[in-house]
């Protein structure tokens, strides 16, 4: 089985063009260097390099092997970081964007908890719904919902939020009760006009894990769920929203679920930060100090 260490090796050596100044780089002979290479292809069966005088070229297993190797040696130590990162002192100024929701609920307390952990370090939150520009607004962090088309940045998945379709009690009497996805569309729906998708394309589960939209209709829409829970508080219709937001009007009988076994909204929260080899060590604890709130309530969302 080949080592990583001599994995890592390879790619120094192919990204430097030369043993000599990987044997510098790590404090080894060039000797060593080149033994460990062909130990490597010895292990593998295939030749990796040509060796010339002059120059060195990939073999095409060589190519292959490099091209999917590259970063091996960032992970790692982008690994290491963030274990270490937790017995360090960290200090600085972070900027964070997150969820309006989010933040009232789980991260206001989560990210001054931290910075009660560790003295030497400032956070400022902004609470936005909409995705901002981390370069321009000088952003650090952005923790967001959905889906990232920024080939620019990286987003860590933290954790999935479940959204429930429900009403009021006096809605339900006064309506009845939808026994499937296709009777909503003889109810009043409220809308939520921030998806992507539209306000009234909803997403049901059909069989086990295979989801399907439906078009629903409604006399109120909002970009603003809090808007909808409210709406859907005074009776006024059916709403589809994140079970974080809703978690105690369930529990109080303000609202009850509909069609619990059709729900088949789930959303991702991801933490996204401008992309880098080495993200900062605050930077990634930070990050695991939310993920490990959000397990912590998990039964909320």
């Amino acid at each position: 089985m080949p080592q990583i260490d001599d994995l890592v090796l390879f790619t120094q050596v192919i990204e430097h063009g030369s043993f000599s100044k990987v044997a510098e780089l790590n404090k080894m002979t060039k000797s060593v260097v080149s033994k460990r290479i062909s130990k490597l292809e010895h292990e593998l069966g295939v030749q990796l390099i040509y060796r010339t005088t002059r120059k060195l070229t990939l073999t095409e297993p060589g190519s292959m092997l490099f091209h999917r190797a590259k970063d091996i040696h960032y992970v790692a130590q982008s690994a290491f970081d963030a274990v270490t990162g937790y017995s360090e002192a960290l200090s600085g100024n972070i900027r964070v964007s997150v969820p309006t929701i989010s933040g009232e609920l789980l991260l206001a307390e989560a990210l001054s908890d931290f910075c009660q952990k560790h003295p030497g370090l400032n956070i400022e939150m902004s609470m936005d719904n909409h995705f901002v520009d981390l370069v321009a607004d000088n952003f650090d962090l952005v923790i967001r919902t959905g889906y990232l088309e920024d080939s620019s940045l990286i987003a860590r998945h933290i954790f999935n939020s479940r959204w429930v379709i429900c009403a009021s009690p006096d809605y339900v009497t006064e309506h009845g009760e939808p026994d499937s996805p296709k009777s909503l569309l003889r109810h009043n729906c409220l809308g939520y006009t921030h998806q992507s998708t539209g306000p009234f394309d909803w997403i049901f589960l059909r069989n086990t894990n295979e989801t399907y939209t439906l078009k629903v209709s409604g006399n109120f829409a909002s970009d603003n769920a809090v808007a909808l829970r409210k709406a859907a508080l005074a009776g006024n219709g059916i709403a589809y929203l994140p079970t974080c937001l809703i978690y105690d009007d369930l529990q109080a009988g303000h609202l009850v679920e509909l069609l619990p076994e059709h729900s088949g909204k789930v959303v991702g929260i991801y933490a996204v930060y401008p992309y880098t080899k080495k993200p900062s060590k605050r930077i990634q604890v930070l990050i695991e100090h939310i993920r490990e709130r959000y397990m912590e309530m998990k039964e909320r969302f």
